[in-house]
Order: C-alpha cells, then structure tokens, then sequence
C-alpha cells in the first residue's frame, strides 16, 4: 500500500467519523461508558471531534512530508494502550500505519471496545489493512515498541524491551500559567482544560502558577458553569475524599463545592484538585519550568503568551506534530532497523 493511499484510507475514516448518525454515535458512546464509567458521552464526543481533525487530508499531508516515510516497511510495531481517556493511544496507532508498518495491540482493560471499533471501519474502507492490525495479550515477536504507564511500569518495560528499540513514556501532566488579568470568557476557557476528561488526561491541567497575591474569587465564579461534574458518582467519590483529607490535616484551601484548590509544589494533583504555586518574577518561572520540563505535558496561557504554551481551552486539542514527551514517533519509526 503507497503512502498516497494510506492517507486516503484515513482521511475516508476521518469523514467517516464525522458523519456517523445521532444514532450511532449514541450506541458507540453507550459501549463505551458501559465499560469503564469514566467515558461519558461527553468525553467520547471529545475524543472522536480530536481524531476527526488528525484525520484531515491537508494536516496528514503536512505531517507526514518532513519524515522518511517508506512503502516498503513492514515491522511489527507494538504498543501498550494506556486507559486513562478514550482512544489516548490513537495518535501511536495512526502514526504506526501511516509510517508503513504493522502494529500490534495491547489493549487497556479500561479502553477495550473504541479502538477495535475504529480498526474495524478502517478495514472496511481500506481492506489491506486487515493484514496491518493486530490485538493481542502479549506483545511478543516485534521489532519495537510504544509503551505508555506510570514511572514504576516504565523501569519494567524498559528492562523487559531493553533489547529492541522502544519509546517508553512516563507519568506526565500540565500546568496553567496565570498573570491576574485574565478576563471571564479566558477563565472559563482554562474550565474546559481542568475538567474534560474528569482531569485524567496527561493534557488536563492539574497545577497552576500564578503570581503572589493572586485573588481566585473570579476564576472560581467562572467556574460555576462546569458545576454539573460534581454528579457524576466516582468524581463526586474523589472529591469528597480528598476534601476530608485537606480539612483533617487542617491544610489550606478553596472549595466551590465540586473543586479544590490547594498550595502545593507537586505538578500531579489528584481528580477533584488542582495545586497552585506562586511565583514572584516571570525570570523565576520560567527557570522553575525548565527545571521541571521533562515532567510537563503541555503548558497553557491566555492567548499563549507563555513561551511554548497553547492557548486556555486548547490543552485537549494537540496537532498531528505535537508529539507526546516532545518525541518524534515518525522519526523512531522511520529509523527501525
């Protein structure tokens, strides 16, 4: 299959997506939450709206032009899915087939039913890639590997594929930069960064910088319209217990009623919670967020002022090139020997 026609087929599925019927978009959000609750028809909506616009025949050409991409590889790529989001491994996947390869799958517990549903589609429109995908339980006899988990299932899998070229990704997260001026409509922006995903995305916010004296009245009354997350049972489970621990250790912190806002230096904050730090200097900053590069995700800004930052409500929507950890799938890819 050339390359010209791999990104027909994906740009069909793409299409394909998008015009998928009330109907059927209900059924496939239904499967999914009847799995794993966390994947309300919301998040689903989201998720399938990101891949709709990986899936664009101008951004897979732009994409793909500046990579070595041959129609004549054919190396068993495997990957680990990780299950925190729906489809949060697809950006791998595509970049697995677009790249000439095959790719075998091991799927999350967590996310089992979306992604097959997609390979299925993607074969009916493009049947060689019948012969390209492959789930399995155990990712034996490939040539490398993708693997997503936590810093402890990364220092196994490095050792268990130390012996095969591999990408290995770590526990990441993102942060908010704040000045004090942000208006309302930016605020409310930055809401959807917080709380899609219920927060469990390495792309959601978890910790905010924000300079000393900062008045947090405003950004919580703009909140007021994420409210309705507060009824979902396991969030709601996660905020009550972690607002029992902040009040019995008499820790410091802002509560909205579905919310909290505590100081604390650690990027990663637990569902319900965001961590806020202080900063004096904008020179201050940015040393603190070079210091801390290698565990950020993605940094967000009003308008994207911050130096490499995207801007409030653009955290979940990454461009084809926004490789995750900032490393180059295509490019490892291309280099297999």
């Amino acid at each position: 299959m050339k390359l010209i026609e791999r990104i027909k087929a994906f740009t069909s599925l793409g299409n394909k997506i998008d015009q998928l019927s009330g109907e059927e978009r209900a059924e496939i959000c239904n499967q999914a939450s009847y799995l794993n609750s966390w994947f309300v028809r919301g998040s689903v909506e989201l998720s399938l709206t990101g891949i709709c616009c990986f899936l664009n025949k101008d951004n897979l050409t732009k994409w793909i032009r500046p990579n070595n991409v041959s129609d004549s590889k054919n190396k068993k790529v495997g990957i680990t899915m990780a299950g925190n989001i729906p489809l949060v491994g697809f950006h791998d996947y595509l970049s697995v087939l677009m790249s000439g390869n095959e790719v075998v799958i091991k799927l999350s517990s967590q996310d089992s039913y979306l992604l097959p549903k997609i390979s299925s589609w993607l074969v009916e429109i493009e049947p060689r890639f019948a012969n390209k995908i492959h789930f399995a339980e155990r990712l034996n006899h490939v040539d490398a590997i993708i693997a997503t988990g936590s810093d402890n299932t990364a220092r196994y899998f490095e050792y268990y594929f130390r012996n095969i070229p591999h990408i290995i990704r770590k526990n990441r997260s993102s942060v908010a930069i704040l000045m004090g001026e942000e208006d309302q409509a930016h605020l409310i922006e930055l809401g959807k960064d917080v709380f899609s995903y219920f927060g469990l995305g390495c792309r959601n916010i978890s910790k905010f910088f924000v300079p000393k004296g900062y008045e947090f009245t405003k950004l919580l009354d703009s909140w007021d319209c994420y409210k309705e997350i507060i009824n979902h049972h396991k969030y709601a489970n996660n905020y009550d217990y972690q607002k029992s621990i902040l009040l019995v250790n008499k820790i410091p912190h802002l509560d909205n009623g579905f919310v909290l806002i505590t100081p604390n230096e650690q990027l990663v904050s637990p569902i319900s919670v965001v961590y806020v730090e202080t900063y004096t200097t904008q020179s201050d900053l940015k040393r603190e967020i070079k210091v801390q590069k290698d565990k950020i995700q993605c940094i967000v800004s009003a308008n994207g002022w911050f130096e490499e930052s995207v801007p409030f409500g653009k955290a979940q929507q990454p461009e084809l090139w926004d490789y995750a950890d900032r490393i180059d799938t295509l490019k490892f890819l291309s280099e297999i020997k």
